[in-house]
């Protein structure tokens, strides 16, 4: 039984997961989708930095998403989430390993100019040094080094990933330059996400927020993205600040990557809501309960 559990779409009792079976499939089609629009030349006049591109946004998109499954199982009720939280920050260090790579390829392999692309680019030196540190979790995420480490130290050293995610933000923020839309939402949501935890001082860890608390804390999040945003154009561009606010309200306000932080917390706050409601309380928690004695904390 134990040399299956080395499957990653097979749980802890060696059964077949149907959960994490296909989000251990969805995690590969990016990565498919890049290469094979770089075979049927349709990432545009510049395919490899296109690639590079598309699998460094989504090493960010799968680091964020594994930072928010831990709030996101205790918001929905769902605590089998939990399952495909090591799956999915794994493949957002591979994601960003491949990311490195190429770019080294971009550069002929000419390590000694990527070196120094990489000591004398701010950016690239966060992103480097987020990469480092990632790699330290990935190697640690097994149940065998959570073992050797004990869970106190596993933890401590896990928590380093919200470092990871800030200097992830920083590197997206400076490389995408003039459109900072979808860093500025990704930017907004892992506030969302900080709060929450934060939350949990008062609320305990494990305990569940109350609607309107969450729902208080999108509110933030998106007035905070938008100000935010406001705030970057000022600095990066000269903007007028509140010519960008303004935009908040015109005719296309719906595309403001504040409205957008706004939804998304409303939707899963609602949800969230809607499942406690209707779905069976004493099965989730018997489920949850189970879930937790084999899955550490972060």
């Amino acid at each position: 039984m134990t040399g299956r559990r080395i499957y990653p779409w097979l749980d802890r009792g060696g059964r077949l997961s149907v959960l994490k079976l296909v989000v251990f499939l969805a995690l590969f089609m990016p990565c498919a989708w890049t290469l094979l629009s770089y075979g049927r030349e349709t990432l545009g006049p510049r395919p490899l930095t296109e690639a590079i591109h598309q699998t460094g946004l989504w090493a960010i998109r799968f680091l964020m998403i594994s930072l928010a499954i831990t709030p996101l199982r205790r918001m929905l009720q769902w605590p089998r989430l939990i399952l495909v939280r090591r799956m999915v920050g794994v493949a957002a260090f591979g994601y960003a390993t491949l990311h490195l790579a190429l770019y080294i390829v971009d550069q002929s392999f000419d390590f000694r100019l990527v070196a120094s692309e990489i000591l004398l680019r701010f950016y690239l030196t966060i992103g480097f040094v987020a990469l480092m540190l990632l790699s330290v979790l990935a190697a640690t995420s097994t149940d065998g080094m959570i073992r050797r480490l004990g869970g106190r130290n596993w933890r401590r050293l896990h928590r380093s990933v919200y470092v990871i995610a800030t200097l992830a933000l920083v590197h997206y923020f400076i490389q995408s330059k003039l459109n900072v839309a979808e860093p500025m939402v990704v930017a907004g949501l892992f506030a969302w996400l900080m709060a929450d935890r934060a939350l949990g001082w008062s609320w305990g860890e494990g305990g569940r927020r109350p609607f309107w608390a969450l729902a208080g804390l999108g509110a933030l999040a998106a007035l905070l993205t938008a100000t935010g945003e406001a705030a970057y154009y000022r600095l990066a561009n000269g903007f007028d600040p509140w010519r960008v606010l303004a935009a908040n309200v015109g005719s296309h306000f719906d595309r403001r990557p504040g409205w957008i932080v706004l939804a998304i917390c409303l939707a899963v706050t609602t949800a969230g809501l809607l499942r406690s409601r209707y779905a069976p309380q004493a099965r989730r928690s018997q489920t949850a309960n189970r879930i937790t004695a084999t899955e550490p904390a972060r």
